[in-house]
């Protein structure tokens, strides 16, 4: 077999210099729009204030220690209200982004024109705005309590399931869909005999998972005053009762903890 001879060797380049120079390009303005962003995000910045921050941790950290046992029999009500905040949103929720999931799938809306863009926007609407702003409006329109978060948590959920089960709606096997549509049956029954069961399973997972996430949205809510463990909270930061703060927190880690358990033995027995 005859030698190539060096110039008739092609060498092999992982990149050519043009993408070479678009991927240095970039980098270049990644560096200029992070240290743009940084001077924009420090511009009001107080570097005294900075300075003395870790004093200040290591100040409140010292006040909270020892935790005040005995305020802990006052937050088991509290908390009461929290679970029930997440747990009744969460099913509120689930009324609602069932059928804005299915009028958002291609594949079971009735109208690709009209239907499914409100449904979509329902959908973007509900997870653009943060449980926290919900709560905001609902203490103004309907009053402090735990119907406000109840509420808050639901029109935050909406958007999350609606999402996630419009997609897996989306994702189904259209075998069975096509076997039922076969056999002369209606559109609620192709819906009942060949969607609902694929989809049934990721809708008990989605709806265990977001439960979860509810569970620690309205441990805060209360800080605007939408009931909750985050009542007891506010007010212990109002009167710097910090051995009340570290209670109230590792009750909140306490019960964060056992849902991320419950879920994830749930989400396992579903799937």
């Amino acid at each position: 077999m005859p030698l190539l001879r060096a110039e008739d060797r092609t060498s092999w380049r992982h990149r050519t210099p043009r993408a070479q120079l678009a991927l240095w390009f970039g980098w270049l303005m990644l560096v200029a729009l992070t240290v743009f962003s940084w001077e924009v995000m420090t511009r009001d910045t107080i570097w005294a204030f900075v300075a003395d921050a870790p004093r200040q941790a290591a100040d409140i950290g010292s006040r909270m220690v020892p935790p005040r046992w005995s305020y802990l029999e006052q937050l088991w009500w509290p908390l009461w209200d929290t679970l029930n905040i997440a747990t009744l949103g969460t099913l509120l929720a689930v009324l609602f982004a069932v059928p804005v999931a299915f009028c958002a799938a291609r594949n079971t809306t009735p109208s690709t024109v009209l239907v499914r863009p409100v449904a979509l926007l329902l959908i973007v609407a509900s997870r653009s705005i943060n449980s926290l702003i919900w709560g905001l409006l609902l203490v103004a329109i309907v009053g402090p309590g735990t119907l406000a978060g109840i509420l808050a948590i639901a029109l935050r959920s909406i958007g999350f399931i609606g999402k996630l089960l419009y997609e897996a709606i989306e994702e189904i096997d259209p075998a069975p869909v096509e076997a039922v549509t076969a056999t002369g049956a209606s559109r609620l029954q192709v819906l009942d005999y060949a969607i609902v069961p694929q989809v049934l399973p990721a809708f008990a997972g989605i709806t265990v998972f977001r439960w979860d996430i509810n569970i620690r949205e309205s441990t805060v809510l209360g800080l605007v005053g939408a009931g909750g463990i985050g009542l007891k909270l506010q007010a212990s930061l109002n009167t710097l009762a910090w051995p009340q703060v570290t209670v109230i927190l590792l009750v909140i880690l306490a019960t964060v903890l056992v849902s991320e358990w419950v879920s994830a033995k749930v989400r396992h027995a579903i799937i």
